[in-house]
């Protein structure tokens, strides 16, 4: 059961994270703070109790801009911290997700805050807190790919990558169980898995062709659906997506 605290300094925001919180079986405890200055008062009275103690906390869901101290700073400080909470970025703002990631948040939720995408991140969290860190092997394994959360190094099966999303220099690998950000260009990627069945769509879209579901095409327009997702298809790469799926197996 995860022990959270909830730094948002919009209350109604504040109030509807903390519902959510409290509705997840994860989590065993849910307190909230209104700005980075009284979070961080409670995380070191959490650390002076000891970890087992009734005050700890082992993840923070924090908001990015608020007035003093912000969420990226806060993070920051938290790293120097001896045994520092898991942290969880919930924001309205999708231009500090690398600097998120950079500080080894495990997750970066926007706003408004869906049901579902809270629960993935609640439930990295707990698998975060329940595991010891792995060491990555020496050599690259190609059917795999390493990824980072929270300081720990797991491993993806590519095949189970359906898409990837550009995002500057790092690339959002998306899986139908999730999604982790890389800091790999897309370019690289693409020129990497190639041979494995993955083909550029868009500029910012690398696609697996087995998990393509449909194509579809509407007055000048195309898309494709990858689980429950729809992707546009530029128009440089329609016919030659076409093809590709003509003559898939």
């Amino acid at each position: 059961m995860l022990r959270a605290l909830a730094v948002d300094d919009e209350r109604p925001s504040l109030e509807e994270l903390l519902y959510l919180l409290h509705a997840d079986p994860r989590i065993g405890s849910a307190e909230g703070a209104g700005d980075a200055t009284e979070a961080l008062r409670r995380i070191n009275r959490a650390l002076e109790s000891g970890p087992g103690g009734p005050e700890a906390i082992d993840v923070v869901f924090l908001d990015i801009q608020m007035p003093g101290l912000d969420g990226l700073d806060m993070a920051r400080l938290l790293t120097g911290f001896a045994r520092p909470p898991l942290v969880v970025f919930v924001t309205a703002h999708e231009d500090f997700a690398v600097q998120a990631f950079d500080l080894k948040a495990v997750d970066y939720v926007l706003k408004p805050v869906r049901k579902e995408r809270l629960a993935e991140a609640v439930r990295r969290a707990a698998e975060l807190r329940g595991s010891p860190p792995r060491i990555p092997v020496s050599e690259p394994d190609p059917d795999q790919i390493p990824v980072e959360l929270g300081g720990v190094t797991r491993f993806v099966a590519v095949d189970d990558i359906t898409h990837v999303e550009a995002q500057g220099d790092y690339a959002r690998l998306h899986t139908h169980k999730g999604s982790h950000l890389v800091r790999i260009p897309l370019s690289t990627l693409e020129e990497r898995w190639r041979s494995r069945g993955f083909v550029r769509i868009h500029r910012r879209h690398l696609v697996a062709l087995r998990h393509i579901g449909e194509l579809r095409l509407d007055a000048g327009t195309a898309s494709v659906l990858v689980g429950a997702e729809e992707l546009q298809v530029s128009r440089r790469h329609t016919r030659e997506l076409r093809d590709l799926l003509m003559r898939r197996p």
